[in-house]
């Protein structure tokens, strides 16, 4: 018996030796050694020595003058990887995908859509307040983008408008309103003409809200379409690239906003870009698979310093 227990103790701290101590040490040498970088989680550093990101890991870019990745169904939070699990066939995945082609879409001579989108949005209105219960009853989702766009405003709305809010509550007393509910209230009493004027925005929620009814209106609009990595999330939502061609689409934005923050010239800004952007690109395994891709935070790091330089 006891020569039993002391065989399954030796088993014991030869195992945890071995893959606790021996495995793990023989991986941090050789990690550090061969391959500090990667070791290390392929962190980037700004010029003061700072973290400030991983070549792994995607990060939100909103400004005009950096290239944004791929849409994240978990926020870029690393501590939440995952994918939305929509299929094809879920009409959820298209009304996503519509809601982020406003502000992104552009006319096959590189103008962007959007502006044109507010500018048909704000003059329909002014013709026509009533307009605005046909395009709810088009579009259901109108009202909760645009809701959800506008929700300090909508709040703000809702406190000095009690009456109608509280005719709401009465006729839905088991119902929590929402910003949709108070856009709906909104979209009512705008076509009734109690509001005088629609409120005044960036543009940017109808970009997004109407987009789906503009679209309808204008079925023959010349446009360029979009690359799918562009309104399509990656199955971690943490994919750090995004192919040169999503990146080729975003630098007509990209340049204007670049050439303006350095007082240079487009023309020559959009080369300086472009030939960045050939330099950083790269396809797997040395070109043997898939196509060109560009690391998102290592081409906005470079789009930065061009900036800083041209000021």
């Amino acid at each position: 018996m006891y020569s039993h227990l002391r065989s399954n103790l030796i088993l014991l701290v030869t195992t945890v030796v071995l893959c606790c101590v021996v495995y793990p040490a023989m991986l941090y040498v050789i990690g550090q050694s061969l391959f500090p970088g990667t070791a290390e989680g392929s962190l980037v550093y700004n010029q003061e020595g700072q973290a400030i990101g991983s070549r792994l890991i995607a990060q939100p870019f909103t400004s005009d003058e950096y290239f944004h990745p791929r849409p994240s169904a978990v926020g870029y939070n690393a501590a939440a990887s995952g994918a939305s699990n929509w299929g094809a066939s879920n009409p959820k995945l298209r009304q996503r995908v519509v809601a982020t082609l406003g502000p992104i879409l552009k006319y096959r001579d590189g103008r962007p859509v959007g502006p044109d989108i507010v500018t048909w949005v704000q003059e329909s209105l002014t013709r026509d307040r009533t307009l605005l219960r046909k395009w709810v009853e088009l579009d259901p989702l109108l009202a909760e983008h645009w809701g959800a766009a506008n929700v300090e405003m909508l709040t703000d709305w809702e406190k000095a408008n009690t009456n109608v809010v509280s005719e709401w509550q009465r006729t839905h007393p088991d119902q929590e309103l929402t910003s949709t509910d108070r856009a709906k209230l909104y979209f009512e009493a705008f076509a009734q003409g109690n509001i005088s004027t629609w409120p005044v925005t960036d543009g940017g929620d109808l970009q997004v809200a109407f987009f789906e009814v503009w679209w309808a209106t204008h079925p023959d609009a010349d446009v360029l379409p979009v690359p799918a990595d562009m309104v399509m999330a990656s199955s971690s939502g943490l994919d750090p690239h995004i192919t040169l061609k999503s990146a080729r689409y975003q630098l007509d934005r990209v340049a204007l906003k670049v050439s303006q923050l350095r007082h240079h010239d487009l023309a020559q800004t959009k080369t300086e870009i472009e030939s960045l952007l050939k330099s950083k690109s790269h396809a797997p395994l040395n070109g043997l698979a898939g196509v060109d891709l560009v690391n998102v935070l290592e081409v906005n790091l470079a789009i930065k310093e061009i900036i800083n330089q041209g000021k």
